[in-house]
């Protein structure tokens, strides 16, 4: 079984104020992370933890998380609200002349 490629993780590099420095993570190990003076070195630094934290899942036999961007996604997801925020919603959607569903995503998408 081959690892997969840190190549498709999805990083993201900040600022930490409380430690004084950049800290990369990675959405799909969010118990990972590092920390480096500068954003490009906290950038190779979670890349290289990344692929070795893959390669140990792979050799002790664990699945490792597939990465994001490879997920297929329907484009569905149910959100539960409660039933006043679904009231003013559905008044809001037929103001607007618009599905509620059209009104919802444009509003998750912030149009």
């Amino acid at each position: 079984m081959t690892s997969p490629s840190a190549d498709h993780y999805t990083y993201r590099v900040r600022w930490s104020a409380e430690d004084q420095e950049f800290v990369g993570t990675v959405a799909e190990l969010p118990s990972l992370s590092w920390l480096a003076e500068n954003q490009e070195d906290a950038f190779a630094g979670i890349r290289k933890l990344t692929a070795e934290v893959l390669a140990d899942m792979t050799a002790s036999g664990e699945t490792p998380p597939a990465a994001i961007a490879d997920r297929s996604y329907s484009g569905k997801f149910m959100v539960r609200i409660t039933p006043e925020a679904h009231r003013q919603l559905a008044i809001d959607a037929a103001e607007q002349r618009v599905s509620l569903n059209r009104l919802a995503a444009n509003r998750l998408i912030g149009i």
